[in-house]
């Protein structure tokens, strides 16, 4: 199978891109989250904004944020970095409505609350327009359809210029389709986790041409490689409650490490570009969105495109994986786990 990479030209460099519906983006994003939270002790601020703008110097357009990050604290951050290059660049945050449910109709229509945390980016971002507003998590007690039509309210009203959902399914993907086209889903997707390849989202999006974000496309940086069985992990970084990252889970997924290995030896690659590129060559329009805080990581990241992987290869990555069994999670529950484990230990965000 061959992959066809359009090209566009920044700073004076050809990079590959991809699209999310009708919105062109590089072929890899930046996850922003660590920026904030959740990857051990944030960076001081004025590192992690000259890193956000390497970062788009590099060749990155795609910056994926939400309102959740940090508490707000990621969205002045982003905003922030990408104010002296906001028209080069497309900013994909989310509303989480697991945390601040839009269902009481005391608080006014779905389309009236969801307006306000619209509104609220906005401000924080300090931009005029979202490039891709996200419902951070699809919930059972707002029909999809009502969130479609508001997005398509925003959409006239110039307010975001496309949207997406996160932890969708084909059927709520078809059902908000029919309304507004979707831009982009985003649900977990890695060697680790393949549910999207399983449950006919991946499928549903490649009918529809729309462009999927998987989070956690590395398992918090389990498939790089880098994280080994001993080490510890303090304050507010999420592999203290990531069972990948038990010493004997680590063992257990070794399997997984030694496949990448032998990969990453016959095509002169990493660990972590092997498991990236294992995930474009899935679909045209997926864009990876890992967590990128030093320079070197970006650099790596983006020769991602750069790696062939025969339908050969892809068919023994993806037979070793069927006959892997995964051991250990990151369910989202465990990052509530993990904001209790710092409250006890009166652990403060550094939001410098």
């Amino acid at each position: 199978m061959d992959y066809v990479y359009n090209l566009y030209e920044i700073g004076g460099i050809w990079c590959e891109k991809r699209f999310l519906g009708d919105i062109e983006v590089g072929v890899i994003g930046l996850g922003c989250m660590g920026f904030s939270h959740a990857h051990g002790d944030p960076a001081p601020r004025e590192d992690c904004i000259a890193m956000i703008r390497k970062a788009y110097e590099l060749g990155v357009t795609l910056f994926d944020t939400a309102d959740v990050y940090g508490d707000g604290h990621n969205e002045i951050l982003v905003g922030e970095a990408l104010k002296p290059i906001r028209e080069e660049v497309v900013i994909l945050t989310k509303f989480n409505p697991e945390k601040s449910p839009i269902s009481d109709s005391a608080k006014g229509s779905v389309e009236e609350q969801i307006e306000q945390r619209l509104d609220a980016s906005l401000e924080r971002l300090g931009t005029e327009y979202i490039d891709i507003y996200m419902m951070h998590r699809v919930t059972d007690d707002v029909p999809i359809e009502e969130v479609a039509r508001a997005m398509k309210t925003f959409k006239e009203k110039g307010k975001i210029r496309g949207w997406g959902m996160s932890r969708a399914t084909e059927k709520q993907i078809r059902n908000a389709h029919d309304i507004l086209p979707v831009n982009v889903v985003q649900n977990e997707f890695s060697m680790m986790v393949r549910t999207p390849l399983e449950n006919g989202v991946i499928a549903t999006c490649k009918e529809l041409g729309i462009g999927f974000t998987p989070y956690m496309p590395l398992a918090s940086g389990f498939l790089s490689g880098a994280y080994k069985p001993g080490m510890t992990y303090k304050n507010d970084d999420i592999r203290r409650v990531f069972s990948w990252f038990t010493d004997e889970n680590m063992k257990k997924n070794q399997p997984i490490l030694s496949m990448l290995d032998s990969l990453a030896k016959e095509k002169d690659a990493t660990y972590a570009q092997i498991a990236l590129a294992w995930l474009m060559h899935k679909f045209d329009r997926l864009v990876p969105i890992p967590g990128m805080y030093e320079e070197r990581y970006i650099h790596e990241n983006l020769r991602t495109a750069e790696i062939e992987l025969t339908d050969e290869d892809m068919q023994v990555i993806d037979h070793t994986l069927d006959n892997i069994t995964v051991y250990g999670d990151g369910q989202e529950w465990r990052v509530d786990q993990l904001r209790e484990l710092l409250k006890e230990e009166g652990y403060e965000l550094n939001e410098k």
